[in-house]
């Protein structure tokens, strides 16, 4: 008679982590500091963190080789997740939030607006903007203090308006603001694990609901301008939304649509950029040293002129510089999913309907791929540095299947009015003013940032 084999089943890994016992610790962490709380489970734990909050279970992954498989190798497991789910509720099922097949046909219609050829005809807007910024600074002059964030909100709405929709986003006063209540009421959302009805008379949700109306309102009106202007080129991205939707068999449908995308794309679209910029004021003004060879890169590549497309290889520093405010402070800071189907990530399990974090900020602060991570140092981004790091050591605009689609624009914009800026003028921040991140949908400073304006002092 043969034997009988008997297999035992392994247990399977589970990422260590915090006690169950700790979770209103965490909960009150995801509420009022979710960097800490982030920055905390990493160098506690691991590259592989478990955290219990609640009803959820975060998966927090801090490895680049862990990156790659949730954003790109096994992207299709890993749909939207914690934050972005409930977000929805705040700006609709747009290509920030949507998931699978609508997303693709999404991402269809909206990519071929930001192919190179298209991204370098926008230069020149976006040139005109950056001189119209450094003229309203120098109204600041020697005088009182200028909210740098607001300036760069008005200043990438504008690029926006004039880049992708054909329209002009200054006369639409207060869109600012509706997407700060917009932002507010996704991150509420998250951190009351949407639990919270709509309809509850909360501070948040009435100026949320506000707001919401408010850029509803400048969406049709928007729609409503270029329909009866009749005019365009035919493949911005208002064009390609208005035709796209109007197919919907349902035009109530259609109408939502276009509704949440162009909501979608408004707030993407100004929110990462003028975050980015902010940050890099504030860390050159840190450093004399970096504004004084941006200063000097700046004179020398563009002399009295507006920069253009092909100066943009040419400000090399310049580029550098940002490139490292976005890993100190990444306009992505986190990027949430929700697993589809059981996983098993650096050989811990991951089970079906996990909510797994990939978060930019502290990868991009790891010790074992980045030397004294926390020191701003835009030598890190030398082109003719040869330290070999891991790809996705590195993703401020995201990575795989859903890396955002403007991330070139962004780069353009940014440098272009760094340049700009710097050639002219010198940001200070208004002595004992406390800078403090904001981990909104973007990674964003804390109530503004107050900076005094100073014309650069021409050479003898």
């Amino acid at each position: 008679m043969a034997e009988s084999t008997v297999t035992l089943a392994l247990p399977r890994r589970t990422p260590p982590g915090p006690p169950r016992s700790a979770t209103l610790g965490l909960l009150t962490k995801l509420t009022s500091d979710r960097l800490g709380l982030m920055n905390l489970a990493a160098s506690n734990y691991g590259d592989a963190v478990r955290l219990s909050i609640g009803p959820k279970t975060l998966y927090l992954f801090n490895n680049p080789e862990y990156a790659k498989h949730v954003l790109a190798d096994n992207a299709g497991n890993y749909h939207k997740g914690i934050g972005l789910v409930q977000a929805k509720r705040a700006i609709g099922d747009g290509l920030l939030t949507s998931d699978g097949e609508l997303w693709r046909k999404q991402r269809k219609i909206i990519q071929p607006v930001f192919k190179a050829k298209r991204i370098a005809q926008q230069a020149g807007v976006i040139a005109v903007e950056a001189g119209r910024l450094v003229q309203r600074l120098r109204r600041y002059d020697g005088g009182g203090p200028v909210d740098i964030m607001q300036e760069m909100t008005g200043l990438t709405l504008g690029v926006l308006g004039q880049s992708l929709l054909d329209a002009d986003l200054g006369v639409y006063a207060g869109v600012g603001h509706s997407f700060e209540a917009v932002q507010d009421q996704a991150m509420f959302e998250m951190a009351s694990m949407g639990l919270v009805p709509m309809w509850v008379p909360h501070p948040k949700q009435s100026r949320f609901r506000k707001a919401r109306r408010h850029l509803e309102h400048v969406v049709d009106a928007l729609v409503a301008d270029r329909i009866a202007r009749g005019d365009g080129d035919g493949d911005d991205v208002m064009s390609r939304l208005i035709d796209s939707t109007s197919r919907e068999p349902d035009p109530a449908v259609g109408k939502q649509r276009l509704r949440d995308e162009l909501v979608t794309l408004l707030l993407a679209g100004h929110e990462t950029t003028a975050s980015t910029l902010g940050w890099t004021f504030y860390l050159i003004d840190k450093h004399p040293h970096v504004w004084q060879r941006l200063h000097e890169e700046a004179v020398e590549v563009l002399g009295d002129r507006p920069p253009t497309y092909e100066d943009l290889r040419r400000l090399t520093y310049t580029s550098m510089v940002v490139e490292e405010a976005m890993r100190l402070y990444p306009p992505v800071w986190i990027l949430p999913r929700l697993a589809q189907a059981d996983d098993e990530i650096g050989g811990y399990h991951v089970p079906a309907g996990a909510d797994v974090v990939v978060c930019p900020y502290t990868m991009h602060r790891h010790p074992e791929f980045w030397t004294d991570p926390e020191r701003f140092n835009p030598e890190r981004f030398d082109p003719s540095d040869t330290t070999s790091r891991p790809g996705y050591a590195y993703i401020p605009f995201g990575a795989g299947p859903r890396f955002c689609v403007g991330n070139h624009l962004g780069m353009m914009e940014a440098v272009f009015v760094l340049s700009s800026v710097v050639r002219e003028l010198r940001l200070t921040k208004l002595p004992g003013y406390r800078v403090t991140p904001e981990p909104m949908l973007s990674l964003r400073v804390r109530g503004g940032l107050p900076m005094l304006v100073s014309s650069v002092a021409e050479p003898a």
